[in-house]
C-alpha cells in the first residue's frame, strides 16, 4: 500500500514530512510512502516583500496542498500546525496532530551576546506576526517592527546581512533543523505567547478516505491533540484568524488543561492575558475566551 505525502519545499517542511513519513512505515509495515513536493503561493520569491496579511494570509500556504487532496493527487499533506486555518475545507480533515516541539519563541540577532533588553534604541526586528509584534512592542515600544518573509533560514540570514537588527522565530522550527545555537534568547510564556498550535505538526487528509483516516489513527497524539484544540478553540471563538494578534498555550496539569490565552493591541499598548482550567478542551478555550472579552478583546481584535 502506497501512501502519497504532499508538503511544501521549505527544509523544515521536509524536516517534518519525513518525521511524518517514518511515524507511518514504523506504524504499519506493509505501507510505503512516496513524496510530493508542492510550491504554494505564500513561498514565491517575488512575494516576499509583501507582508502576508496582503496577500491573502497564512492559508497561501496550504491551498495547493488542500486542493491536491481534493483532486486525488496526494493522500495527507502535512503542515505546522499554527498555519492551518482553524476553519478546515470542506471535505477536509485533520487526521492527526504528532508531535509537538518546544512551543516558545525565540530571537535570533547577529551577534549571539545581544538579546532584547540591550538592542539599541530604534533597532528594526522582523517579524509577520501581529502577536509577537504586540508582545515585543509592550516590552519595548521604541523598536521598529517590519514584516520579514521567507523560510527559516532565509530569515536568519537577512539578520546576518544587517537588513534587520533581530528576528523572532519558533523554536520548534530552529531545533528541528538542528540551528539552535542561532538563537541569542529564549522567551518564557510570561514573556511571550506562541501561537495557537505552535510546535505541533498537522496532518490532513480527505474526511471520506476512511482507510488513510485508520492509518493516521496510529500516530495521533491525543494529549498533544487536547491541548492544541484548546488554544485553537480560544482562536476560533475570539474569531481570530491566523493573521490575529492572539497567543495561546495549553498544557497538562494533572488531569487538568491549564490554558493561557492572550489578545494585544499591534501596538503594543494593551495586552490582555486570561487563563483557566479545566478537563475538557472545548470548555477551557470558552472560558477563556469569555475573560479576554469581559477585558476588551474584541475592541483589540475588531480595530486590528
Amino acid at each position: 500500500m502506497k501512501i502519497i505525502i504532499g508538503t511544501r519545499t521549505s527544509n523544515l517542511a521536509m524536516w517534518q514530512t519525513r518525521h511524518i513519513q517514518a511515524k507511518l512505515t514504523a506504524a504499519w509495515a506493509e505501507i510505503t510512502c512516496e513524496i510530493r513536493p508542492y510550491s504554494t503561493k505564500g513561498d514565491e520569491t517575488q512575494k516576499l516583500d509583501q507582508p502576508l496579511p496582503e496577500i491573502g494570509g497564512k492559508g497561501l500556504f496550504t491551498e495547493a496542498l488542500e486542493n491536491g487532496l481534493k483532486n486525488g493527487e496526494i493522500d495527507i499533506a502535512v503542515h505546522s500546525l499554527k498555519d492551518l486555518p482553524v476553519d478546515q475545507n470542506n471535505g477536509i480533515i485533520l487526521g492527526a496532530i504528532v508531535g509537538r516541539e518546544d512551543a516558545r519563541d525565540g530571537l535570533v540577532t547577529a551577534d549571539p551576546n545581544i538579546k532584547l533588553g540591550n538592542l539599541p534604541v530604534g533597532a528594526v526586528v522582523g517579524t509577520g506576526s501581529l502577536r509577537r509584534q504586540a508582545q515585543l512592542l509592550e516590552m519595548r515600544p521604541d523598536l521598529q517592527v517590519r514584516s520579514i518573509r521567507g523560510n527559516v533560514e532565509t530569515r536568519i540570514q537577512k539578520v546576518l546581512d544587517g537588513r534587520y537588527d533581530a528576528t523572532i522565530l519558533a523554536l520548534a522550527g530552529v531545533k528541528r533543523l538542528g540551528i539552535s545555537d542561532q538563537v541569542s534568547q529564549i522567551f518564557p510564556l510570561d514573556v511571550l505567547l506562541p501561537a495557537p498550535g505552535q510546535g505541533a505538526m498537522g496532518v490532513q487528509c480527505r474526511e471520506e478516505d476512511s482507510e488513510t483516516r485508520r492509518l493516521l489513527n496510529a500516530i495521533h497524539q491525543q494529549e498533544v491533540e487536547a491541548c492544541t484544540t484548546a488554544e485553537r478553540t480560544f482562536l476560533h471563538t475570539l474569531q481570530g484568524g491566523c493573521a490575529t494578534p492572539v497567543g495561546a498555550y495549553a498544557q497538562f496539569d494533572r488531569w487538568e488543561i491549564h490554558l493561557q490565552g492572550l489578545v494585544g493591541a499591534p501596538d503594543g499598548s494593551k495586552i490582555i492575558r486570561v487563563e483557566h482550567r479545566d478537563v475538557d478542551p472545548q470548555k477551557v478555550a470558552t472560558a477563556v475566551a469569555k475573560k479576554a472579552v469581559a477585558q476588551g478583546a474584541n475592541a483589540l481584535l475588531f480595530d486590528s
